[in-house]
């Protein structure tokens, strides 16, 4: 299965699990993973797991200010591959095939893999 992080805050991350099926993100209350961001349509994103290849799919739900992987607009369903940062409004959410028994375990990899986002001190 794969896992969702979304980075609230520097300091303040959300894990999901995405499991076998079709996951909605966007602003809206009803959505499992609601983003609150004015950028961010009520329903934005959709994330579809596709039995027959076993692979992960993005798809923009027609958004005002669409959905970037990698720094790219996507136009039409995109595979997803582990590490993508997907971008919708101003919030950045880190897609891995990696699956965790609970939030504590999910959070300590989300601290390893945010390593690269770090600069190195050169001096």
């Amino acid at each position: 299965m794969a896992s969702l992080f979304v980075f609230v805050s520097k300091d303040n991350q959300d894990y999901y699990p995405l499991g076998k099926r079709i996951t909605v993100v966007g602003r809206d209350e009803g959505l499992p993973i609601q983003i609150l961001d004015d950028f961010v349509s009520r329903k934005h994103l959709q994330i579809a797991y596709e039995a027959e290849s076993e692979n992960y799919f993005a798809n923009d739900m027609d958004s005002k200010h669409g959905v970037f992987i990698e720094g790219h607009r996507i136009a039409r369903k995109t595979q997803l591959q582990d590490g993508d940062v997907i971008k919708i409004g101003n919030t950045n959410l880190l897609f891995t095939l990696k699956d965790f028994p609970d939030n504590e375990s999910a959070l300590e990899h989300f601290k390893k893999v945010g390593e690269r986002y770090r600069n190195t001190i050169t001096e």
